[in-house]
């Protein structure tokens, strides 16, 4: 891991060391001419150490990473790391925040637009800043996301097995779960790993209703992580985590509604109604 001690320039604007500032690191212009600009909120320590990215918002209605960010920017420990650099940005796709939809007004998922390009398409235009002006200061990133088409996930985190630096990082968080998850073409977890960048994936809870599980359990596993590098000092509860090296989903073999009597997050035995 990287421990340069010196001058980070996010879209041409300097960070010293011991600063705090927030950075417009995209800025793009919608069919109205109306400005969208995407900040991203970073706090340095005059010591050095390694430079985390906590960020969410990559689709629209995934709200409980950024809920997670907006508490964490509350946090005091945050503003003052006692080593390092912490970059927070809530929200990476505002124009799909603002619609409160998953995709891109042109119907493309911004994470599968990575690496970008600068004269692409809306999506390709937001990768291609995000690779360019904020995936290269830093040494690892934790991607904040919801279960899509409203599917209520359980907290879980989502690395790849394979290169132990991401597992390393991955039991530093603690979630309730840890899965092996391959990269996906077009993503920003795939490219930065090209980069030489470690991204993890929260995922927890579902589309367009927060789930104080998992905003609490994300809250407190992007704490314990900086505690565990020696970013902040902080009392935290004891964890539990369950590493998963393949899953499964269980689809419904009928069409119909379901209602189940088990509590979100419970375990089952095989064979067993739920």
């Amino acid at each position: 891991m990287s421990k340069e001690f010196s001058t980070i320039t996010i879209n041409g604007t300097r960070i010293l060391p011991g600063e705090n500032k927030t950075v417009v690191f995209s800025t793009h212009e919608l069919p109205s001419q109306n400005l969208i600009e995407t900040p991203a909120y970073v706090f340095r320590s005059e010591k050095k150490g390694p430079v985390v990215l906590l960020c969410a918002g990559m689709h629209g209605e995934e709200l409980n990473g950024v809920e997670i960010i907006r508490q964490l920017l509350k946090h005091p420990a945050i503003a003052k790391p006692l080593c390092g650099t912490i970059i927070a940005i809530p929200v990476f796709n505002i124009v799909s925040f603002l619609f409160s939809q998953r995709d891109l007004p042109d119907g493309r998922d911004l994470n599968r637009c990575f690496p970008g390009s600068k004269s692409g398409s809306l999506g390709s235009r937001i990768a291609h800043d995000i690779m360019h002006n904020i995936v290269p200061v830093i040494d690892f990133g934790i991607d904040f996301h919801t279960g899509g088409a409203r599917i209520n996930n359980y907290p879980q985190l989502r690395c790849v097995f394979d290169d132990p630096r991401n597992l390393e990082l991955a039991k530093l968080f603690a979630p309730p779960f840890i899965i092996n998850s391959p990269y996906r073409e077009g993503s920003l977890r795939m490219e930065a790993s090209r980069l030489g960048k470690q991204i993890l994936v929260f995922e927890a809870g579902e589309s367009l209703r927060f789930n104080n599980t998992a905003i609490n359990e994300g809250f407190t596993g992007c704490l314990r992580i900086l505690k565990n590098l020696e970013m902040i000092k902080a009392q935290l509860p004891q964890s539990h985590t369950i590493v998963i090296g393949r899953d499964k989903w269980i689809r419904a073999s009928e069409a119909g509604l379901f209602r189940t009597p088990k509590k979100f997050g419970s375990f089952f035995e095989k064979d067993e109604l739920i």
